[in-house]
């Protein structure tokens, strides 16, 4: 830490502890009011119903078949379908460059892979 006096590590905000203390034995209550705002038609109150029963989705799967990645030579195709599925609104966007930077990754760990074999093929040489 930069600074070792500081707060303990676990420590808790006080004024979070604070509200806790308020909320304690509440939440049940809060929750059937907004509950009851929420069927009364009230967005506020529905939003935040829903919010907790439905919240917002970061990530979800995609089904996209890329092309077998076995080589480095197989992600110009990879990435062809990549683009391609742009194109034919098969992927986002950002889909689609979450998949690229896949296939720039697999491309990366076989470049380092050839790079140690290589390595370790001219030590072998050098050594009498």
């Amino acid at each position: 830490s930069a600074n070792p006096a500081g707060r303990p590590k676990g420590s808790r905000n006080k004024s979070l502890l604070a509200i806790e203390a308020l909320m304690d034995g509440q939440a049940e209550a809060i929750t059937q009011i907004v509950t009851a705002k929420a069927l009364e038609g009230d967005m506020m109150a529905i939003r935040l119903v829903l919010d907790r029963i439905v919240p917002v989705r970061r990530e979800r799967p995609v089904f996209f078949e890329l092309p077998p990645l076995k080589t480095a030579d197989d992600a110009v195709e990879a990435m062809s379908a990549i683009v391609g599925g742009v194109a034919n609104g098969e992927l986002t966007p950002t889909e689609a460059n979450d998949l690229a930077r896949l296939v720039d990754g697999f491309v990366k760990a076989i470049e380092a892979s050839d790079l140690g074999k290589r390595i370790t093929a001219i030590e072998k040489q050098l050594q009498p």
